[in-house]
């Protein structure tokens, strides 16, 4: 014979187990007593047994009850895995996707590579955080985010990730600075004499800097240090001194004349961006679809 086992009275026989009393039981599951009877009476003639031992100062479960309920407890066991598997297919297809960025990718890159992910269905919703590279791979670490991307030239141990784009650094310096009117490169020697307009230790962009002139025997050594790319921008128009980018960050500012590319003829400046995410994870249907806008 099949029929319908309300998981109510399934959660309400469990709870009577625990509770000792139909009154106590009741409450634990938020209804009525009397409702409780009714709802128990109906189990005992669906199962066609007695599951309770009823006296006059109450009633517990007895010995069929307590063989019931602990089946009962078993089945609302596999029900909420139900639930909490339906639940993580959901997160799988749409639900949030957490992502922390560099500040160059977060601006110039990340737009483009979401675009595509607005409007579909299930709903995707984006959280992100900004960072520079090491403080991305700090959240990824903590399990605050689920992607990260990151410039630099290396791959921090403990992830997993992809190359997702090729990005040139420049050297810029203000209209005014000697370097601008200069005919031919400047040298590796010369960048690592200047006082430069730099990023904050952590940065990829600094990294890549860094690396290339250790290459050579050299040292960067900075004026000011920035966190903002906007605020470096800016130091390096009003003349504070020479600073390196990425080409992406400055196309409008050099087309218009504010700022100025300067060449250098012995300096590898070009950085991997890439997608890193948890060894030993899983990425959601969303992260792979992000990851795929990359390609």
């Amino acid at each position: 014979m099949t029929f319908y086992l309300n998981p109510v009275s399934l959660d309400l026989v469990v709870a009577l187990g625990e509770a000792g009393s139909i009154s106590g039981a009741a409450r634990r599951v938020g209804m009525s007593q009397p409702a409780a009877s009714v709802r128990l009476r109906e189990l005992e003639e669906q199962l066609g047994l007695d599951l309770l031992q009823r006296v006059t100062s109450g009633a517990s479960l007895n010995e069929d009850g307590r063989v019931v309920a602990l089946s009962a407890r078993r089945a609302l066991e596999a029900l909420a895995e139900v639930v909490s598997v339906a639940s993580r297919r959901r997160e799988e297809r749409g639900g949030t996707l957490r992502l922390a960025a560099s500040l160059t990718v977060a601006e110039y890159l990340l737009p483009t590579w979401l675009a595509p992910l607005y409007g579909v269905s299930p709903p995707i919703t984006v959280s992100l955080r900004m960072a520079n590279s090491r403080e991305v791979a700090a959240l990824l670490e903590a399990g605050e985010v689920d992607v990260g991307f990151i410039e630099g030239s290396r791959q921090p141990p403990g992830f997993e990730g992809r190359s997702v784009h090729l990005d040139e650094l420049v050297i810029i310096v203000s209209p005014e600075h000697p370097w601008a009117r200069r005919r031919r490169p400047v040298r590796s020697v010369d960048v690592a004499g200047a006082a430069l307009v730099g990023r904050e230790p952590g940065s990829g962009t600094r990294e890549v800097l860094e690396d290339a002139l250790a290459e050579r025997g050299l040292r960067a050594h900075y004026a000011v240090e920035l966190a903002s790319t906007t605020a470096l921008k800016e130091s390096v128009a009003q003349g504070v001194g020479p600073a390196v980018v990425s080409r992406l960050v400055v196309l409008s500012d050099i087309a218009l004349g504010r700022l100025v590319e300067v060449p250098v003829r012995d300096l590898e400046l070009t950085r991997v961006i890439r997608a890193l995410w948890r060894q030993g994870t899983t990425l959601s249907d969303a992260g792979r679809r992000l990851l795929g806008e990359t390609s």
